[in-house]
This record gives structure tokens, sequence and C-alpha cells, in this order.
């Protein structure tokens, strides 16, 4: 009979993986909740028109997309954002504002499955609406961060590197180059950082070669790495627009230095986020040694919400991946080994003494206490041994003896002292012996 295997891209959760991707969760939901996010969910099946709306037609072949029984035309959800902003969208005007939602959820993509991606995939999605200002890019960036070092990330191990597409588009239109040739300009940029100059042979089949004293600023505006280069190359160019902008740039930065993040955050012009939805301010989170791909990505898309049939809502939001957040806290030897460790295991001594632990076992159960007993009648030195591997801190010993005189036996496993506890105390013994009040 033929073995049935998953699929290529998609993940089984075996215990241990579900461990780990669990640890992963709950530091994402601590962060999440330690910066007044509220939790969502949303279906994973989606009418396939929502895609194309926000992304075109051609993003059908990256998709999981089908007809339904329906006659209807769907797809796996790829990513969150188009999903968040017609739940927003459709409630805008009863959520109160700034709206500061955030997801964890699987995702499918039909790509060819490689190191850091894969086909199926779980991101936690964190988004801000109805602010315009950088007080919102603010908020999410320093969200992102704690997000990472709250697994013992620090500025040694990632970076977010910050950008503007607004500020970029600003740049080109001071060079002469309408919005097409622009775009086509920030297409290139975004696939030059890993194909270097080959990355501007599309602006040249669409618009003729970019003049080479164009391309010349184009390629040193891309080096900008500080405001204050920055505010050098744009002087001489002026206007109220730019000034603005350049003013929304201090206060984002000047608030992640406040917030203590500056060591967090580089000014980097070679992240656009080739997703053109994206209106202002764009940033990536990487890991320092360069060995992966990226960690996480997001920006400020102010028209989508708008563009997918709500109200005008300005917007900005990012995802982090669960793979490559992994691979990381991998590397970095960050990741914890998990097993079935047990609290406590009950070694009872047959099967009389097995109703009392029974209801002991219980009653620790019903307080929370991971508790392990032998399924079936053992010998003592069976049991215990059962008791070392299961990884618990306390065995408790119900025998014939402990029972008679109304008592139960606590062994510490570590040191293998052992002292007698009332049956009526047993969940306080054990209680104040795994708090270290023992």
């Amino acid at each position: 009979m033929a073995q049935f295997q998953s699929l290529p891209g998609f993940r089984e959760f075996y215990p241990d993986a579900f461990a780990r991707r669990s640890h992963i969760f709950r530091g994402w939901r601590r962060a999440a909740h330690a910066y007044g996010f509220s939790e969502y969910d949303a279906p994973v099946l989606e009418p396939l028109d929502l895609y194309k709306a926000k992304s075109g037609d051609e993003i059908e072949a990256q998709l999981f997309s089908f007809t339904d029984k329906g006659g209807r035309e769907v797809a796996l959800r790829p990513e969150m954002t188009p999903t968040v902003c017609r739940l927003v969208g459709a409630r805008a005007n009863a959520l109160k504002r700034p709206i500061k939602w955030c997801s964890i959820g699987e995702f499918y993509r039909y790509e060819r499955a490689q190191k850091g991606r894969e086909r199926a995939f779980f991101q936690f999605n964190c988004n801000i609406f109805g602010e315009p200002g950088p007080e919102a890019e603010i908020e999410l960036i320093g969200l992102l961060v704690q997000a990472l070092t709250g697994f013992g990330l620090t500025a040694d191990d990632f970076y977010v590197r910050l950008s503007d597409r607004t500020l970029w588009l600003h740049y080109l239109a001071s060079l002469g180059l309408d919005e097409a040739r622009s775009k086509a300009v920030l297409g290139a940029v975004d696939k030059f950082e890993k194909i270097g100059d080959d990355a501007f042979k599309g602006y040249a089949e669409a618009h003729g070669p970019l003049p080479e004293d164009v391309k010349a600023k184009v390629l040193a505006f891309l080096k900008i790495k500080s405001l204050s280069a920055l505010e050098e190359t744009l002087a001489p160019i002026g206007g109220e627009s730019l000034q603005a902008r350049l003013a929304d740039w201090r206060k984002l930065v000047n608030g992640l230095a406040a917030m203590g993040l500056g060591e967090f955050v580089e000014v980097d012009f070679g992240v656009v986020r080739g997703l053109a939805y994206y209106t202002g301010f764009v940033f990536e989170a990487f890991d320092r040694k360069g060995e992966l791909r990226a960690i996480a990505g997001g920006g400020r898309y102010d028209d989508l919400v708008k563009k997918l049939g709500g109200p005008d809502l300005p917007a900005v939001g990012f995802a982090i991946g669960d793979v490559t957040m992994g691979l990381l806290l991998d590397q970095r030897g960050l990741m914890p080994s998990f097993g079935p460790a047990a609290e406590v295991y009950v070694v009872i001594g047959g099967e009389a003494e097995r109703a009392a632990a029974f209801l002991d076992i219980a009653g620790l159960r019903a307080a929370g206490y991971r508790v392990e007993y032998p399924l079936k009648d053992l010998a003592f030195g069976k049991q215990f041994k059962a008791a070392a591997e299961s990884g618990a801190k306390l065995a408790l010993i119900y025998g014939g003896d402990e029972l008679a005189k109304g008592v139960v036996k606590l062994r510490d496993l570590a040191d293998r002292s052992e002292h007698e506890v009332p049956r009526a105390a047993v969940v306080e013994a054990v209680r104040d012996h795994l708090s270290g009040g023992a």
C-alpha cells in the first residue's frame, strides 16, 4: 500500500515542532498585548477578486486558486492585508481610532519551496488604521522590535532598514522623471541589491536607457545611510512638500531614538518593498549576518482600504513570518528544547491504591499541574525510571503504608529527598515545593 506524504512546501507539526511554533506565537502575542493591539481572525478562503483588486490579475499565478462547488472563483489567502482592509472598511465608522489590530494565521502561496520560504506558513500581522502621521510607524516599529527582542535577540542579531517611497518619488521627480518612469526606477531599486546593474534592464525595455547622470544620482541616493546625509542631499531641492516630508522623517527617527530603539533602526533607501500599494514609509527587518531572508516587512498603504471598497482610511502594517523567525532563533541558540515534561509523576503501589491516587491526580490537574502516572500496574522500580524519564520535578508515592497513615510521600527527583504530607494537603504541598516554598 502506498505511503502517503504531505504535499511539497506544507509542514507537519509533530509535538516537538508544534511546541516550537507555540513558543514563537506566545512571544508575538506577548509583544502585541504590551502595545495594546487587539487580536482578530478571518477566513482562510477568500474571493479571488479580493487579491486581484489589490495586486492585479498576475497575482493568480502565485495563489492556490480554484472554482468552488458553487461556481465561485476563490483562493487560499496568501497574505492578510486585503482581508483586514476589508474587515476594517466594513465597520470603520463604528471603530475607535486609532485601530490597532493583530493576527496570527496560516497563509498559502504557490511558490517553489526553499530555505526560509514554504508554500504554507504562519505570519504575525499587525496594523494601525486611522493615523496618518509617523506616530503610527513609531508604534509599529517599536512593536516589531519588541516582538523580536522578546526572544532574547539583540541589536547584534537584527536591524530594521527604514526607507520611504514618498521621498523616493519626490527625489525622482526632481530629476525630471514622470510617474511611470519613477515607478520603473523603484522597480529597479527593489532588485538592485540582488542582481546589481541588471536591475535596470526592465526600465530600459520600457522607457529606453536611464540617462547616466540620473542613474548616478539614483545610485548615490541608494547609499544614504543617515538622516543628516538625507537632509544634505535634499537641501538644494527645496519645496514645502519635501520639507514637510523631512519633518516626518525627523519625527519618526527621533521618536524611535527616544524609545531607546535607535540602535535597531538604520536609514536604507535600498528598501522600497516591491508591492506597488505602499505609499510612504517602508521597512524590513534582517539578521545582521545576512544569512537569511527578511525576517519581517511592512509599510504604509493609505489608499488600499478605499481601493477595496471601504472609506478613505490611512493604514500602516507589518508581518513577521514564522519560518525565518524559527531559523534565526535556532542560529542564535535561542530556541528552547521542548518535550512532554511532566511536573508531577504519581507512583502507585497497586490496584488498591489507585482509587486514592486518581482522586489526588484529578485535584492536581484541576489546579493546573501537568501530572503523569502509569496507566497499568508496574513494579516500583519501573515507575521510578518512568518518573525520571518524564522530566518531572516531583514524585508522589501512593503505597499501602502511606495511605494507611493518611499521607502521601513526596520525593524531589533532583536530590531524592523525601517527606510525607497529609492527603488533604497534597495540592498545597506540590504548589509550595514547585514554587520554591519547600
